[in-house]
């Protein structure tokens, strides 16, 4: 079975259409919040914003030493940049914590622009081939963090009190091929709980304008992270280069990818050619589900057509 390739070019590394260098994808002025920012995929993501020019970048996660690590390395490599860093211990998985971090922020009078969820709970991986092995807790701890937490981010972020009114927001999650992977071995859990948020994502998208808040979910590719370092060996793949998912996420926060508004995509999809794919273009504005989570092999269907009597 093939990749599920959109456009003919399937990119492994950044290229000049979503380089965060490009000037047409510029940050200036804007103010970015990355949650598991600390290292891996988040840290490259902040140091693509930071190209982007960037005013602010707010790094988030667990580990406060982890994360005091990240931003000196940040500050180091972006010495004489405008950009202005801010580290900040925050946990996704605590409704508390969630708050604490937002009210920190309004109290600071920063503005939240572009939200970029990208931590996750990964584990725990079922050591048997049958996942109802597992316990509800295990099973509840990955929705807590994918699905709640995440939501609850998102909400406070759209609800900041600081915005102004008509001012636009972006806000880009970084999903997972998991979610239409049948089957992900070991990975069920990890999977249907990203899966649920991205569902969930892309309805909110159906009630919130893309003039309101901008929501993309994508791909990042396959990762040589420290959790992938943990079940395989540098050597076992092909591994996709950070700066392919940590640039494109610059571009799905600006106003060239509004026309995925709601929907998911791979970031090795190339954005040019999937722009002007007629096809493409067609189901996007035909059909409301296509890129989006649903039942795989039917169209999305409403509730209109549900209670017709025709």
């Amino acid at each position: 079975m093939s990749l599920p390739k959109l456009t003919p070019t399937h990119h492994k590394d950044t290229y000049p259409s979503i380089s965060s260098t490009n000037p047409s994808l510029t940050q200036a002025g804007k103010t970015i919040l990355i949650t598991g920012g600390g290292g891996g995929l988040g840290f490259e993501i902040a140091r693509s914003f930071a190209k982007a020019s960037a005013s602010r970048i707010i790094v988030v996660g667990r580990r406060a030493g982890f994360l005091d690590e990240a931003l000196v390395k940040l500050r180091k490599e972006f010495q004489g940049n405008t950009t202005e860093f801010i580290a900040h211990q925050a946990d996704i998985a605590s409704d508390a914590s969630i708050t604490s971090l937002w009210e920190f922020l309004h109290s600071q009078n920063i503005l939240v622009h572009v939200l970029v969820l990208n931590a996750a709970h990964f584990y725990p991986f079922a050591q048997a081939p049958d996942t109802l092995s597992m316990n509800k807790k295990e099973l509840m701890e990955a929705f807590d963090i994918n699905l709640g937490g995440n939501f609850l981010m998102s909400a406070a972020f759209v609800k900041q009190t600081l915005r102004p009114t008509g001012l636009k927001l972006h806000l880009v999650n970084i999903s997972t091929a998991a979610v239409h992977m049948h089957p992900s071995p070991n990975q069920n859990t990890y999977a249907t709980s990203k899966a649920a948020f991205t569902a969930l994502l892309g309805r909110i998208a159906d009630e919130r304008s893309v003039d309101d808040v901008q929501i993309i979910s994508f791909h990042p590719g396959a990762l040589y992270s420290e959790g992938s370092a943990k079940v395989l060996d540098r050597e076992s793949f092909n591994w996709d280069e950070f700066a392919l998912p940590a640039d494109f996420s610059v571009w799905a926060a600006s106003s060239e990818a509004s026309w995925l508004h709601g929907r998911f995509v791979w970031a090795h999809w190339d954005v040019d050619e999937l722009k002007t794919d007629r096809e493409v273009l067609k189901l996007l504005k035909e059909e409301n589900g296509y890129l989006k989570v649903g039942i795989q092999g039917l169209n999305a269907v409403t509730l209109e057509a549900i209670l017709s009597k025709s």
